[in-house]
C-alpha cells in the first residue's frame, strides 16, 4: 500500500484515477451501508440470533468505513474538490435516512439497524471534512460505536429473554420488574443518542466541533438534528419496554424461562463499562485518535517506515 501510494502520488494524470475510486466507492459503500447503498441491512440484521447480530452490527459496517477512510486518505486524494464534498452530501443523507426511518419501526432489532445506518453517517462526515480533527472524531466515534452499538443488541436479546419478544407493543413494565437491566439499557442506547459523560457525546462533539471549524455548518446541524432523533428512538424504547405497565395479553413465564444467566449479563455489564470508561478517558484515548488522524492527512512518515526515507525523494 505504501509503494502504491508512492508511486499514485507521482503519477502526472491521476486524476484519471476517478474511474477506479468510483468503483471501491461502490463498494465500500455497500460494506458500510451507506446512502443509497444501505437497503440490505435492514432486511437482514433482524433476522439472526441477535448474539450474530450484535457481532455484525459491531464489526462489518466498520470494516467498510475503515477501508474507505485509508483509501481515500492515501491513494485517492487527487481530487478533494469532488470527494469531500461528496462525502459530506452522503454522510448527511445516511444520517437522516437512517434515524427517521428508524424513528417509525416498533421492533426494537429493526429500531437498532437503522440506527447502524444513520451513526455511520457521523464516520462519512469526519472523512468529509477533511481535517485531522475529522477525522480522528471519525475514528473515536467508530471505537465508540464499536463497543456501544454491540451492545444495545445485546441488550435487546436481554430483553426478548425475559419478555418473550422484540416488539415494543407486545412489551413492558421491565423498569419495575428488573431495574438493573434498565440501567444496562440506559448505558450503550444513551451513549448512542450522546447524553454526556458517555463516549458517544464526546464522538459526536469533536465531529460537529471539527465541522464548525472547517466552515461547514450544514452537515454541523444536520449531526445536532439527527442527535436529538437518536435521542427520541432511544427514549421511545425506554417508555415503551421500560415504563409503560406490561400489557395485559403480554407473554407469561413459569418464572424459570425468564431468568438470566449470568454469562448473558457479563459481557453487557463489560461493554457498559466500555462506554462509561471510554466517556470518562476521553482525553487520552482522543490524543491517540489524533495522531492517527495526522498520520492519515500526511501519509509521509508511514510510507517512509515501511520503503525507508530514501523512497520519499526518488
Amino acid at each position: 500500500m505504501a509503494d502504491l501510494a508512492l508511486k499514485l502520488s507521482m503519477d502526472e494524470q491521476n486524476i484519471l484515477l476517478n474511474t477506479s475510486a468510483v468503483l471501491f466507492f461502490v463498494a465500500f459503500s455497500i460494506k458500510a451501508a451507506v446512502f443509497p447503498f444501505f437497503f440490505w441491512l435492514p432486511a437482514s440484521y433482524h433476522t439472526p440470533p441477535v448474539a450474530i447480530t450484535a457481532l455484525f452490527a459491531g464489526l462489518l459496517t466498520k470494516v467498510g468505513v475503515y477501508s474507505m477512510i485509508r483509501f481515500y486518505t492515501l491513494f485517492f486524494v487527487q481530487d478533494k474538490f469532488f470527494w469531500h464534498p461528496l462525502f459530506l452530501w452522503i454522510g448527511g443523507f445516511t444520517m437522516v435516512v437512517g434515524v427517521l426511518t428508524a424513528a417509525s419501526q416498533f421492533d426494537i432489532r429493526k429500531i437498532l439497524s437503522f440506527h447502524i445506518i444513520s451513526q455511520i453517517g457521523y464516520m462519512i462526515m469526519g472523512l468529509g471534512i477533511f481535517t485531522v480533527a475529522g477525522i480522528a472524531g471519525a475514528i473515536f466515534f467508530m471505537a465508540h460505536n464499536i463497543i456501544a452499538k454491540t451492545n444495545t443488541f445485546l441488550v435487546a436479546g436481554l430483553i426478548n429473554r425475559v419478555t418473550g419478544s422484540y416488539h415494543l407493543k407486545a412489551i413492558g413494565g421491565l423498569y419495575k420488574s428488573r431495574p438493573w437491566l434498565a440501567i444496562l439499557f440506559i448505558i450503550p442506547t444513551f451513549g448512542l443518542a450522546g447524553i454526556p459523560p458517555l463516549s458517544g457525546f464526546f464522538g459526536k462533539l469533536i465531529l460537529i466541533t471539527a465541522g464548525f471549524n472547517a466552515g461547514e455548518y450544514v452537515i454541523s446541524f444536520i449531526a445536532l438534528a439527527v442527535g436529538l432523533f437518536t435521542l427520541f428512538s432511544m427514549v421511545k424504547i425506554w417508555n415503551e419496554a421500560f415504563w409503560k405497565p406490561k400489557p395485559v395479553d403480554g407473554k407469561v413465564f413459569d418464572g424459570e424461562q425468564d431468568k438470566l444467566p449470568v454469562s448473558m449479563v457479563i459481557p453487557v455489564a463489560f461493554l457498559g463499562l466500555l462506554t462509561l470508561t471510554m466517556g470518562f478517558a476521553v482525553k487520552p484515548i482522543l490524543d491517540f485518535a489524533m495522531v492517527a488522524a495526522a498520520q492519515l492527512i500526511d501519509p509521509s512518515a508511514y510510507i517512509s517506515a515501511v520503503l525507508g526515507t530514501g523512497h520519499l525523494n526518488p
